[in-house]
């Protein structure tokens, strides 16, 4: 790591970072334009703006994954020739990534001493970290098992244990990066009350976040990306997130769902008694019945764990069911029978993963377009596919759907989460299903593209379409919904209509 004193005028010592114009390119795309930012010590600085804004592009440049083609950075007033994480690192610089860098087969304070074990003797290294993760626990309010393996813990204490890896190296600069993107609520607000501490003891912490109720209630000052610059940067206390969501997306952003009441028709989804267990052999679903019918959206709330999500998986054929009936448009099914005519039932899936379960990384948009809906007979011409109108209906749902980059040529992972998610909604809505199953539909995506996706799941409901929409955002559930279901330990606990609908209803 190179690094020198400062020749510029400026005096940055009360500052934690500075960026002074960096710009960074990818072949024709100019994914950050001059950025200047200062973030000072002991804060909580949040930076917002539209998938693909260019906020990863930068925080990857301050933690040395990426070199940015020309600007300097300043940390803690000394400049720094950021080449690596390691450089980063060195520099006091922890960054927690939305999709962790974990060893899941590994235990907590393996994956803690990882990279920092005190030479050959592994048992002084295992005893110190021990001895070093309680004092932080205690002192950050970060409890977490040091001899559990990481991949037997929930989400919300793998985040923990990324915090305790910074912390750990004696970081005092932290990047989040969508920290709260797979919490639950209550892993969320666990999570600001951590971030409250650590603030509290002088750490700096970078925030980047879709939420702006977030943003608005956790930081100090924030900054907006659009197309790659920082537009404005405001004291927290002095904007809205009206104002936020405007300047992320360059117009007013429509913050409520609008919609007119629903017109159900026919039953087209009929639950009866279901049973299923998940992964480990537990019952999670446990003997619920319900319906959805044509033309309505019911929400499934409840806090995530309570059988949500294996309920989704057994109805979109995932996953077996361990007792009781299903019923599509009258006719009796079973989860296998789902799975194997899924599609051409007129059964589309938005599932919760789109990075697990609806797209494949390494293959192109084009590809990943047409995922499931392969024997289609405008996409096949047996024994080839037909690449030609695969191209073509896909280039025109990117249009639509306003997918950037806006080629489908490129990768699935080569684009945001957001424009991931748009494809996966075009490529099951566009299909004209009479089923939707709907699975966390704006996880870890923009506000524009929110209000997007809202609108274009309220115009297939007045088609006509049944959808059943699961969600963690109680917001969501009850801005979509036209009837909510309630799950508790496995159970349906009760239903809510659209119009008696809060945060605090209790169901009957």
């Amino acid at each position: 790591m190179n690094q020198s004193h400062t020749g510029h005028d400026e005096d940055y010592s009360s500052y934690a970072v500075v960026l002074n114009n960096i710009n960074k390119s990818f072949g024709h795309v100019h994914a950050n334009k001059d950025i200047c930012l200062k973030v000072k010590k002991g804060t909580i600085y949040g930076i917002v703006g539209e998938n693909g804004a260019g906020k990863s592009t930068l925080m990857n440049i301050l933690y040395g994954f990426y070199q940015a083609n020309s600007g300097d950075i300043y940390i803690n007033g000394e400049k720094i020739n950021m080449r690596t994480p390691d450089d980063a690192i060195h520099a006091g610089i922890g960054m927690v990534f939305q999709h962790f860098m974990l060893v899941e087969r590994f235990k907590v304070y393996e994956n803690v001493i990882m990279g920092v074990e005190n030479g050959f003797v592994l048992n002084k290294s295992r005893i110190l970290a021990k001895r070093a993760l309680r004092k932080l626990e205690k002192e950050y309010h970060l409890e977490v098992d040091v001899d559990a393996k990481v991949r037997n813990l929930p989400v919300g204490m793998q985040q923990r244990v990324e915090i305790l890896k910074a912390l750990y190296r004696g970081l005092d600069i932290l990047i989040l990066d969508e920290p709260t993107g797979v919490l639950t609520p209550q892993e969320s607000e666990h999570l600001f009350k951590i971030l409250d501490v650590l603030k509290k003891q002088g750490k700096t912490i970078i925030f980047i976040s879709h939420k702006l109720h977030e943003v608005l209630s956790i930081t100090d000052n924030v900054s907006v990306m659009r197309h790659g610059e920082i537009i404005a940067s405001v004291k927290t206390k002095d904007t809205s997130k009206e104002k936020l969501a405007e300047l992320m997306v360059g117009r007013k952003v429509l913050l409520r769902v609008d919609k007119a009441p629903a017109k159900p028709g026919k039953t087209v989804l009929e639950v009866k008694k279901l049973k299923v267990k998940n992964d480990r052999g537990v019952t999670k679903v446990k003997g619920v019945d319900f319906c959805v019918k044509a033309g309505e959206i019911v929400g499934v709330a409840g806090v995530t764990g309570n059988g949500q999500t294996e309920l989704l998986e057994a109805l979109g054929g995932m996953r077996e069911m361990e007792e009781g009936e299903i019923f599509f448009k009258g006719e009796a099914v079973t989860p296998q029978i789902i799975s194997n005519k899924f599609r051409r039932n007129g059964i589309a899936h938005i599932p919760e993963d789109r990075l697990k379960v609806g797209l494949i990384k390494e293959n192109s948009m084009y590809e990943n377009s047409i995922m499931g809906y392969h024997r289609n007979a405008e996409y096949n011409r047996d024994p080839l596919l037909n690449k030609k109108n695969i191209e073509k209906i896909c280039d025109e749902w990117i249009k639509t759907y306003d997918v950037r980059p806006a080629n489908g040529e490129l990768p699935a992972h080569a684009f945001s989460g957001g424009n991931q998610q748009k494809l996966v909604v075009a490529r099951e809505v566009e299909h004209n299903p009479d089923l939707i199953l709907v699975g966390q539909p704006t996880r870890g995506v923009d506000i524009g593209a929110i209000e997007f996706i809202h609108r274009r799941l309220i115009k297939a409901r007045d088609e006509g379409k049944a959808i059943l929409l699961v969600s963690v955002e109680l917001e969501e559930i009850m801005s979509l919904s036209d009837r909510i279901i309630v799950m508790c330990d496995g159970h349906i606990s009760g239903e809510v209509s659209y119009e008696k609908a809060t945060e605090k209803t209790r169901p009957n």
